[in-house]
């Protein structure tokens, strides 16, 4: 049985685990657990099992959901014509709660990086082909990050889509609403400036 500093050094290096938490960050949540909320660390605990035992993906969509079919593939109120992929589910959630958009997602888990061992098959090539396939979706709105792994996956993507006679459709992106043009970035300005619109 480990002994008390060995439990402690085993909750430190646990907590390391979370994105941007270092050795220093991860000993502070330690201590504060102990020392101040030992009902709130319990919590914790108890909600890590959980959801680590019973959050699976959406056969669908590939979201994250306790059940087979998600909330919003399992809403009669989408529009199933309108299809939005996204790279994870962080970024559905921001154009959930941001946007007025009613249509159905794919999440790709992820964005095409050899290197990182990501493929078309590791981002649900296969189901996507299938669900652009079936006469369902007219739209493919994709929804990528302005990496250059996210243009790679967008650039994929539209091919997917023109193969399957779907119009294909790309976020906007460029300088933020109620910024100044002194202090855009350089790449960011040199996009929005060869992707401008025609004014109605």
């Amino acid at each position: 049985m480990p002994s008390e500093s060995n439990l402690l050094a085993e909750l430190i290096e646990a907590l390391r685990c979370l994105p941007g938490v270092g050795a220093k960050s991860a000993q502070r949540m330690a201590f504060h657990l102990l020392e101040r909320d030992r009902e709130g660390g319990t919590r914790l605990a108890a909600s890590l099992q959980q959801a680590m035992q019973r959050i699976g993906h959406c056969k669908s969509c590939r979201n994250f959901s306790e059940s087979d079919e998600c909330a919003i593939c399992a809403s009669a109120s989408r529009d199933v014509a309108l299809l939005c992929v996204v790279e994870t589910p962080a970024d559905l959630l921001a154009i959930e709660q941001a946007t007025g958009y009613r249509g159905r997602y794919f999440v790709l888990m992820g964005r095409l990086s050899p290197l990182d061992g990501m493929g078309p098959h590791e981002l649900g090539g296969d189901p996507l082909t299938r669900k652009l396939g079936n006469g369902e979706v007219r739209e493919l709105v994709i929804a990528t990050n302005p990496t250059v792994e996210g243009e790679a996956t967008a650039h994929w993507l539209g091919q997917l889509a023109r193969a399957a006679g779907v119009r294909a459709t790309r976020l906007a992106h460029g300088v933020p609403l109620g910024g100044e043009l002194e202090y855009v970035d350089r790449g960011t300005l040199a996009h929005a400036f060869g992707s401008r619109l025609t004014m109605e």
